[in-house]
């Protein structure tokens, strides 16, 4: 199967929230109940939220036969080299394929000067968390998270580029 990555427009905004929705449902279901889901989703994937995301932050977009089936979004590089890969998703469909790691081949591509990027990821997503530390994440901290009244454990990971 092959694939393509590019840089997100603006009217690949719909495809990215049903990513996003897709993902989050399928990854988080026996971890985060699915209203909760839902207000995230609503708010963080919203059309304004995507708007600032294209012109604030580093988004790709992965795609199969012209279908949008993954996206990641990185942060501005800081002054110390430190980035935030806010998201990285893929419909569940097409994991496993390799896409996940081209995305994150990109951005760091992309960033250039880079040197660390961050991530938070859920204690309970055990696909994440194998995803992150197969591409050398390491664990730096873990914390509990007030997520919309719902109780969570994150872990945050850092990859030393």
């Amino acid at each position: 199967m092959s694939f393509t990555i590019r840089d997100m427009r603006k009217k690949d905004i719909p495809d990215v929230q049903r990513v996003a929705r897709t993902s989050w449902h399928e990854t988080y279901e026996s971890i985060i109940p699915l209203e909760v889901q839902d207000i995230f989703l609503k708010g963080a994937y919203s059309d304004q939220m995507m708007r600032k995301r294209l012109e604030k932050s580093y988004m790709f977009v992965a795609e199969v036969d012209g279908y949008i089936v993954g996206f990641a979004n990185f942060s501005q590089v800081d002054d110390e080299g430190k980035t935030e890969l806010s998201a990285i998703y893929l419909d569940p469909a097409h994991q496993g394929k390799g896409i996940g790691s081209a995305l994150l081949k990109e951005g760091i591509h992309a960033l250039g000067k880079v040197k660390q990027i961050y991530i938070d990821v859920e204690k309970d997503n055990e696909l994440g968390r194998t995803f992150y530390t197969a591409k050398g994440f390491t664990v730096v901290a873990e914390r509990d998270d007030d997520f919309f009244g719902h109780k969570l454990q994150t872990v945050r990971m850092v990859l030393h580029v």
